[in-house]
């Protein structure tokens, strides 16, 4: 299925990540899946990219803000259950953040279901750009979010149309 992600940055000092869960928490929207990473490499990027390809959709000042600090923040990738509302909420409280579609995998936990979903990715040509996962129990379910370059035809290899 194929589900919107929130890339956000926050800084990586003891509390940050507990005040955004209590944001989110506190407007009845859940974190279905959750990455973090060092986010000074990425935050490079972004700048150098910022004006041929990616959306901005916070002020100038708060970029400028977060170039000077880049070492000291986490870039933190998110799914929720209410994105739009997700989003809404980011912005009225100024975190720095993007958007993209990613396709979400719910698949049986068990010993080489993962590698039939890399394995039919890479049958397909699809590359990808980066995964992420959870595991409930030994029985359950895991969800998995993959980053293809092609996100629409990842999606209908696993039979979202």
């Amino acid at each position: 299925m194929i589900r919107l992600e929130i890339s956000l940055f926050l800084k990586n000092v003891p509390g940050e990540l507990g005040k955004l869960s209590e944001l989110l928490g506190n407007a009845e929207i859940n974190i279905d899946a959750i990455t973090i990473q060092d986010a000074s490499a990425y935050v490079q990027n972004l700048f150098q990219a910022r004006g041929k390809s990616l959306k901005r959709l916070a002020s100038s000042a708060n970029y400028s803000s977060v170039r000077k600090d880049s070492a000291e923040f986490a870039l933190t990738r998110l799914i929720v259950n209410k994105p739009d509302e997700a989003v809404m909420l980011l912005k009225e409280n100024n975190y720095i953040f993007d958007t993209k579609e990613v396709v979400a995998i719910d698949i049986t936990n068990k010993p080489g279901e993962f590698a039939k979903l890399t394995k039919q990715l890479g049958k397909e040509q699809i590359n990808i750009n980066y995964v992420y996962g959870s595991v409930s129990d030994s029985d359950g379910k895991c969800l998995f979010i993959f980053c293809p370059e092609d996100v629409k035809y990842a999606a209908t290899v696993f039979g979202d149309d």
